[in-house]
């Protein structure tokens, strides 16, 4: 494995981490809630938003393995009380993170495929960083939708659901993070299959926009 490749990963994961938690609190700030604001995290600092194992072994590690490529990075602080259209407008919050990486993978697989660089047309190194861009952002997006908490696809499920659901989501809330490693270690091969057919289906969906 090529060391420049692995550099190349790492920057990108650390990059597009950044930008999904600012965007958390960035939609937070306009909604009502100025707690990211406060906390410092309305930053591009690396040091305010990675988290080592999540943001960096984890992604580095799967994509050493050849697996789709997932993470994530420290939560940005947000109090619900203060957004408007509460449980809506804590969806929207949520939902602002993997929109922000589809945003990146879809502007980065447009650049990359009308100049040709996402086929190497620039040489093999950008055609590498484009081909990355699109794939890891894709793998945020997916897994980040996933509604278990406290992925960012539960506060939709939340806000949509009945209450018995909500008290359900609620109850899983402490909970979630060790549900979702569990099911990365006991079911990695099915996990990874399910975190591959939808990062193709939305590739599928790129090639589809532009005629392919």
């Amino acid at each position: 494995m090529d060391i420049l490749n692995i550099v190349l990963v790492l920057v990108i994961i650390v990059g597009s981490v950044i930008l999904h938690e600012l965007s958390h609190g960035i939609v937070a700030y306009y909604l009502g809630d100025h707690t990211a604001k406060e906390a410092g995290r309305l930053t591009l600092n690396p040091l305010k938003h990675i988290d080592p194992f999540m943001s960096i072994i984890v992604p580095v590690v799967l994509y050493l393995l050849k697996a789709p490529v997932f993470g994530g990075a420290k939560p940005v602080p947000i109090d619900k009380s203060n957004l408007k259209w509460q449980e809506w407008g804590m969806a929207l919050v949520a939902l602002a993170g993997p929109f922000t990486n589809f945003l990146l993978a879809f502007v980065s697989f447009l650049i990359g495929h009308f100049t040709g660089l996402l086929y190497g047309v620039g040489g093999e190194i950008p055609g590498f960083i484009f081909s990355e861009l699109v794939l890891i952002n894709l793998g945020f997006t997916v897994f980040n939708i996933i509604p278990i908490p406290p992925l960012d696809g539960s506060r939709l499920l939340y806000a949509i659901s009945p209450d018995s659901v909500r008290s359900v989501l609620q109850a899983m809330e402490q909970y979630g993070i060790i549900i979702i490693y569990a099911l990365i270690i006991i079911l990695g091969q099915v996990f990874s299959g399910i975190m591959a057919g939808g990062i193709n289906g939305l590739l599928n969906f790129f090639y589809w926009i532009v005629g392919w």
